[in-house]
């Protein structure tokens, strides 16, 4: 990760592995929302920007997973976000289906 290119630069600085992975997921989903709303409407600058951010936030969970859980389901994510929002979407996934993986930890917040 290019530290000068880092926007979360508060949570990259340790913040982010103190939160409990739930939450780590909930904050990716927000921003993968903001992707999905974004390509409805069909601007793509800011799906690109909502995505960098996600992406962002998925390297650090993987950095504070590390050790902890199976890194492979997080680039499998990480991977499947890049082909829908930024590539040929050669899994044919659909924004709905990738929200549903982030939404599934709001029940445990509640």
């Amino acid at each position: 990760m290019d530290k000068d290119k880092i926007q979360h630069k508060e949570l990259a600085a340790g913040r982010w592995a103190e939160m409990p992975l739930a939450l780590q997921m909930l904050n990716i989903g927000s921003e993968i929302s903001r992707a999905n709303r974004w390509k409805t409407k069909g601007n793509q600058v800011q799906v690109e920007r909502a995505v960098f951010r996600a992406l962002e936030l998925i390297d650090l969970t993987i950095e504070a997973q590390r050790g902890k859980h199976n890194l492979k389901e997080f680039t499998r994510m990480r991977e499947t976000i890049c082909d829908y929002f930024l590539g040929d979407n050669i899994y044919r996934s659909t924004g709905k289906q990738i929200q549903r993986d982030f939404d599934m930890f709001l029940l445990g917040s509640k």
